[in-house]
């Protein structure tokens, strides 16, 4: 019998791939060391959460821990079907099927999370919500807390709590020690509104990418600088192009733990006492633990000899005095009595 090319060329493949997957060369599943140690397959009620970011990040972590606590408090009633890494879709689409309840919560990056309601894009406005300490009394304050929390009911939407990925900067593949080196750059930032309108009122040149596009972008030149956060750009390999960080530290980024409120209200009350309480627990370890890893990651990048930068004072105050009007547009949008109040009070 005599096979075409186009045939021999197929079973050469197909022979080649059982070969590699013998040999260990199949591509590892990412997610194998964070497979449940129980059968979650007779829960009473699946909790599927969705995360863009990488379980290597301690923020992103936090939804497995939450998921074999949850499985053991509620002695097997609720699995919390954790999905990082994209594999529900991106921000944009996940919101839109929370909204529906096709998926039940989400770990929405706080970028991203403005989409939903202008209020949450008040941790998002540079040197409001900046550092950890202010972060932590944010949380704490029950005033400035619970608007934010209730921000989104309208949508069908409720805030629950929120872990991080550490303190805003610029990865840049040149340095950038001043707002002068800055105007040369072309930065990657979200698909955000509140990062769009900061980074006009700062006269920089951007390009709004998604995320999966920014490897690419960052190799071919395409981009040359990265607005993200220590932790983000080394876990990710971002330091492997880009050597300079600039420490601005000007907001936190955040993953915002939300839930749709339907399916949240069809909980029996001692279930949903437990589901909220081990969200609060596990969220407020990961803070404490994010801003460990910041501190170690940064450790890890300046080994590796990534140079970090920090702007002079004189220069924060210009790019600070420069985000008069975007406090003025999103003061309107987040609502002028509560911006000032979380302004003030931190």
């Amino acid at each position: 019998m005599r096979f075409s090319k186009r045939v021999c060329l197929a079973i050469v493949v197909v022979l080649l791939s059982i070969v590699l997957c013998s040999t260990g060369f199949a591509k590892k599943d990412p997610l194998e060391k964070w497979t449940p140690t129980f059968d979650h397959s007779k829960a009473e009620y699946t909790y599927l959460l969705s995360c863009v970011g990488h379980p290597a990040i301690e923020g992103v972590a936090a939804g497995f821990k939450i998921r074999d606590r949850m499985w053991e408090e509620t002695d097997g009633k609720i699995y919390v079907d954790f999905r990082p890494l994209s594999q529900l879709g991106g921000e944009k689409d996940v919101i839109n099927k929370l909204k529906f309840g096709a998926v039940q919560g989400m770990m929405s990056s706080s970028v991203a999370a403005a989409n939903i309601a202008p209020a949450l894009g008040v941790v998002n406005l540079p040197y409001i919500v900046e550092s950890f300490e202010k972060l932590e009394k944010f949380r704490s304050d029950e005033t400035l807390w619970k608007p934010f929390r209730d921000a989104a009911l309208s949508k069908g939407i409720e805030v629950i709590d929120f872990t991080g990925y550490g303190s805003y900067g610029w990865a840049t593949t040149k340095p950038v020690a001043t707002r002068e080196q800055a105007q040369g750059v072309n930065f990657r930032i979200a698909q955000a509104p509140v990062n769009i309108d900061v980074y006009k009122a700062w006269k920089l040149k951007f390009a709004v990418l998604p995320w999966p596009d920014v490897p690419q972008a960052l190799q071919t030149g395409v981009i040359d600088g990265l607005d993200h956060t220590p932790i983000v750009c080394n876990i990710s390999k971002k330091f492997t192009v880009a050597k300079h960080y600039t420490q601005l530290d000007y907001a936190q980024g955040l993953y915002v733990h939300i839930v749709n409120k339907r399916w949240l209200q069809k909980l029996p009350e001692d279930l949903r006492e437990t589901f909220l309480r081990v969200i609060k627990e596990e969220s407020r370890t990961a803070r404490e633990l994010t801003k460990q890893q910041q501190e170690q990651q940064i450790a890890a990048a300046k080994a590796s000899g990534v140079t970090f930068y920090k702007l002079s004072k004189e220069d924060k105050a210009t790019m600070i005095k420069d985000c008069d009007p975007v406090y003025e547009v999103w003061g309107k949008r987040i609502g002028k009595d509560y911006f000032e109040k979380v302004k003030n009070t931190l």
